[in-house]
């Protein structure tokens, strides 16, 4: 009979242990609000699954430990449809009914607002804010982190790209909004600056236009030698469809919110994307750790991941980090100063890596940069942007996990 009871014995015991435990156990909330339906749907999925992946992988090995208790992460998010309105609302729902200490979010337009009301006293929270803007780290917010490098980086690198193409004649067909407006006006400065003409700019709403005939027909009759196109990866696709559709047989930028391995799969192949330059893919990232990733991420969501889902992932792992190193799970100044010490962030671990963080809040990571020539992706280049001397970029590639070459390219952060 004893022999009998000792199994329900010891399954008592392991329920009351875990019970136990669920009850000692806490919740630290991460709201994200973005567009999940609509046109840029897609793109506001993308960059929630990288940061649900990181929630899961963080929970399953246990959570984080502040000063002896176990804290584990929820993330809540709600459809904001790029409404800057509504994108205020569920931020302001996260904070003041979940308690969430932070709050990503992917669209400038929509992360501006937000800022407005993150450092309400009394009611603060951290935007971690997922766009390439230049403008934000300007903005004087104590209590933002930007997760990806400045687009800067990309007018620079992609425009030299191109030059070298041959091409002289660009005209653009980018998304409205601030983000489109800053990038507009940053690749043309830096286009005629190196001497080249812009025929055209001829903007576009991405996230609601689906028919771009209109544009194309007047970028067409200007003989431009190079396009600048996007927005969201869905609508960008279209563009370049329907610019062949119209006999454009010339290249293609695409601004980084587009992703070139995504705007692939939805045009089902290269055959329409010769002489494409556009931001990495993941599957092309130099790190051990990116292989691997993107195996976990397809295997667990039946999706490609994007640059976009990567950065996001790194963003709240990331967080984690902060919220152990300044151990508290509510003092969000003191998370965000603690955002400090949790860097180098590498590739042997990590699908991408981050590698320090500006006062201004500005993570510093790489840039990758592809065209396709012959139906195929080139080998990314790597661009480092935040070294100020010789020195400072021969630390970072002494402490980098990438296994293809660096270039230095000198960008205002």
């Amino acid at each position: 009979m004893k022999n009998l009871l000792r199994p329900v014995g010891v399954a008592v015991m392991f329920l009351m242990i875990s019970w136990s435990a669920g009850i000692m156990a806490k919740e630290i909330v991460i709201g994200y609000t973005g567009p999940l339906s609509g046109p840029a749907a897609e793109y506001g999925q993308e960059n929630l699954n990288g940061i649900d992946m990181a929630v899961k992988e963080l929970n399953a090995a246990g959570g984080i430990r502040i000063k002896g208790e176990r804290y584990f992460f929820k993330l809540i998010n709600m459809d904001d449809r790029t409404d800057p309105t509504q994108a205020v609302n569920n931020a302001r729902r996260f904070r003041n009914q979940n308690n969430a200490i932070a709050v990503f979010s992917p669209v400038f337009t929509c992360i501006a607002p937000i800022m407005n009301i993150n450092e309400e006293k009394g009611n603060e929270f951290l935007v971690m804010a997922y766009t390439s803007t230049p403008k934000l780290t300007h903005m004087n917010n104590k209590l933002m982190v930007a997760i990806p490098p400045p687009f800067t980086v990309y007018v620079h690198a992609f425009s030299d790209l191109a030059w070298k193409q041959g091409w002289r004649r660009a005209a653009m067909l980018i998304t409205l909004g601030a983000y489109g407006d800053q990038w507009r006006k940053t690749f043309k400065d830096y286009w005629e600056k190196i001497g080249g003409t812009l025929t055209t700019d001829k903007p576009a709403n991405y996230y609601k236009e689906t028919d771009f005939s209109s544009q194309l027909t007047a970028i067409m009759a200007t003989k431009p030698q190079l396009m600048v196109i996007g927005g969201p990866s869905a609508p960008t696709a279209l563009v370049i469809e329907q610019a062949r559709a119209m006999d454009y047989k010339s290249g293609f930028i695409l601004i980084e919110q587009a992703r070139a391995d995504y705007v692939k799969k939805i045009l089902k192949g290269t055959r329409l994307m010769e002489n494409v330059i556009g931001q990495g893919a993941v599957d092309s990232l130099p790190f051990t750790a990116a292989h691997s990733f993107h195996r976990r991420y397809n295997r667990v969501y039946k999706l490609a991941a994007t640059l976009g889902t990567v950065q996001n992932y790194n963003g709240m792992h990331a967080l984690a980090r902060a919220i152990k190193a300044a151990g508290s799970a509510d003092n969000v100044f003191a998370i965000r100063a603690a955002f400090s010490k949790v860097f180098p962030m590498l590739g042997n671990k990590f699908p991408a890596e981050m590698l320090g963080i500006s006062d201004a809040g500005g993570i510093r990571s790489f840039s990758y940069v592809q065209i396709v020539k012959g139906g195929k992706f080139s080998k990314p280049a790597v661009f480092c942007w935040w070294p100020k001397t010789k020195y400072e970029f021969n630390q970072v590639k002494k402490m980098t996990k990438c296994y293809l070459p660096l270039k230095w390219i000198k960008i205002e952060e």
